[in-house]
């Protein structure tokens, strides 16, 4: 699957930053994993780091799928709205994610920091109405989020323009966001992976999936052999190709990055990303080294050729969106991109096994705004898994839900 066009920045940003080896002979493990980006890099770290024997398999060089156009924006903000989420799952299954969520970013933090040099920084986050008509909305989320403990502050369209420069009714400030370059976080992990003993192979593409009650075997496009007793397909988007359940849908989204811009011109958004009511929604966020990534104009388009050839035009929408909501900030487009992404129908991940292959193939389909801050929690979760153990999330982010 083409999984994104034009000039991602974190690639051209990094380069490629350490060659990995194609498999070419056989290979037992404890867990295979499929999937070279962001999520197999927490997944392969997580369980690397508790003991287990790991090998990692990306069909692409390590890193340059989706986590390449990742925008990597750390919230526990789910795409779905917590009170929207709780009238689809009931209050105590989607107040359950929303601090599983914050949890998160905290233990993102602690990896991030250990690992070191991925730009890693604490945000606020900024979630504004982009109508008059969604600021009752918004005040029932503010209070949603207040009953289960969430530190969130209303500012008013004086304060929003005073301290941000948006032109919006109202809008909800939380504490507890942050982002990353994902691409130096997937290298960093999986090199700390390898040091620790673990194999990490790309240019490497898993042909055939044979899984039986004692373990799984999987084939190659070069003929070799992996023999394995778990197999967690971490292949991002790709992932549904061995599922014939369909269990979310594939869209488009599209963003650009601009060029360092002074402490002036960046404003608030040297600490703080900003994003909408609106679905599609805009985002924007700052870099380690002073630009601002903007992203959104979502759309169905699931055809890499049709795909590619919106991402300039849609680098300009997005443009004329930000002047109409911020217009002291101009920015200029450097590099833009396109990207698929997958959206399910309650904004949730899946995470476990599917009944189509059995307990020793485990799915990490980390779908949505929140894939890297999923992927974290789906990494404890898959853990507990292989080791038998129960966990917390583990109803709630399985495909049971789909009944």
């Amino acid at each position: 699957m083409d999984l994104k066009s034009g000039y991602p920045f974190w690639s051209i940003r990094n380069g490629l930053m350490r060659a990995f080896p194609r498999l070419q002979q056989d290979l037992r493990c404890d867990v295979a994993v499929i999937g070279g980006g962001i999520t197999g890099a927490l997944i392969a770290d997580e369980l690397v780091r508790h003991g287990h024997e790991v090998a990692v398999l990306e069909q692409r060089e390590i890193g340059w799928g989706s986590t390449s156009a990742s925008t990597a924006l750390l919230q526990y903000e789910i795409d779905v709205p917590l009170v929207e989420l709780s009238r689809l799952l009931g209050p105590a299954p989607a107040e359950q994610a929303y601090l599983a969520c914050a949890a998160a970013i905290d233990q993102l933090h602690e990896r991030a920091s250990a690992v070191g040099q991925v730009d890693f920084r604490r945000n606020d986050s900024l979630y504004y109405a982009s109508r008059r008509r969604d600021v009752a909305q918004l005040r029932a989320e503010l209070e949603a989020r207040r009953r289960i403990g969430l530190e969130v502050d209303w500012l008013d369209p004086m304060a929003l323009w005073r301290d941000y420069g948006v032109r919006a009714p109202a809008a909800l400030l939380s504490r507890q966001a942050a982002r990353i370059d994902p691409y130096r976080m997937t290298y960093r992990l999986l090199g700390e992976c390898v040091s620790a003993g673990a194999a990490v192979h790309d240019r490497t593409a898993v042909t055939t999936i044979e899984a039986t009650a004692r373990g799984v075997r999987l084939h190659t496009a070069d003929g070799a052999r992996v023999h394995a007793g778990h197999l967690i397909v971490a292949a991002g988007y790709a992932g549904q190709q061995w599922l014939s359940q369909r269990v979310a849908r594939n869209r488009s989204s599209y963003a650009f990055v601009t060029d360092p811009l002074d402490d002036r011109e960046a404003g608030a958004l040297r600490h703080t990303m900003m994003w909408e009511t609106a679905r599609p929604y805009l985002y924007l966020r700052g870099t380690a080294d002073g630009r601002i990534i903007a992203g959104g104009e979502d759309d169905d388009i699931d055809l890499p050729a049709r795909r590619d050839a919106r991402v300039l035009s849609k680098a300009a929408k997005l443009c004329r969106k930000i002047g109409k909501a911020m217009p002291d900030l101009r920015l200029r487009p450097v590099f833009a991109w396109g990207g698929t992404f997958a959206e399910t129908a309650d904004g949730l991940p899946f995470f476990g096994a599917h009944a189509e292959h059995g307990s020793r193939v485990l799915f990490a389909m980390a779908y949505g705004g929140n894939g890297i801050t999923y992927s974290m929690l789906g990494a404890g979760l898959l853990r507990a898994t292989i080791e038998r153990r129960a966990h917390p999330l583990a109803e709630l982010f399985g495909f049971g839900r789909l009944r």
